[in-house]
């Protein structure tokens, strides 16, 4: 069988409860032929504890979880925002950073981190595991440089995005501009681009 038709006929688990994410993946694989269901629609309680140091240890976690009751191809991630000023802040804790379970506090927290800094950069920093079928598993990275904005904008997206100014976004908010722009250029955009070169060339 050939890699196209290979690809076109993938099934594969997003494991991930974050509604957002499993749209961005929906968007980005669907159009390309692969069927993708989220854990939930695979029945699929399990949401296993990041205890890793990395965005790769969590990505491979979470991935593992997964496959261990599936035993199907999977697709799981740790992303987050990395600040400079910040000394890297939220990082691998952007989904609890400070114990904080609402996005806005999340947000406003960063914010007000900043308050008085010269140096806003930031970026975001997303590492897929993918797993086959046999349990092996495959690590692609991707980062998006940019700034933290000075105030909240924009209603697209989810997590940082009303904050974040990627260097591709003429001066704009990722929430502020169309859905379509993030799941072309984001981090996460650039991870997959190296999973499906990874499965194009094997």
């Amino acid at each position: 069988m050939k890699n196209t038709e290979k690809m076109r006929n993938m099934k594969v688990i997003i494991a991930s409860g974050n509604a957002g994410k499993i749209k961005e993946y929906r968007d980005i694989l669907e159009p390309l032929g692969w069927e993708v269901i989220s854990r939930h629609e695979a029945g699929i309680d399990a949401d296993p504890e990041e205890t890793g140091t990395t965005f790769e240890e969590n990505a491979l976690i979470k991935a593992r979880a997964i496959h261990d009751l599936a035993h199907t191809c999977v697709i799981a991630d740790d992303s987050g925002l990395q600040v400079k000023a910040l000394g890297n802040e939220p990082g691998i804790y952007s989904a609890r950073y400070k114990g904080l379970t609402d996005e806005h506090a999340r947000r406003m927290a960063v914010l007000q981190g900043l308050e008085g800094a010269a140096d806003r950069e930031a970026q975001f920093v997303c590492c897929i595991c993918f797993m086959e079928e046999n349990g092996a598993h495959h690590l692609f990275t991707g980062i998006w440089n940019g700034t933290v904005a000075m105030k909240e904008e924009g209603e697209n997206g989810f997590g940082y995005d009303p904050i974040f100014i990627s260097e591709d976004s003429g001066g704009k908010t990722t929430a502020s501009l169309p859905i379509t722009f993030k799941e072309q250029y984001s981090h996460r955009a650039k991870a997959v681009r190296l999973l499906l070169e990874y499965l194009q060339n094997q």
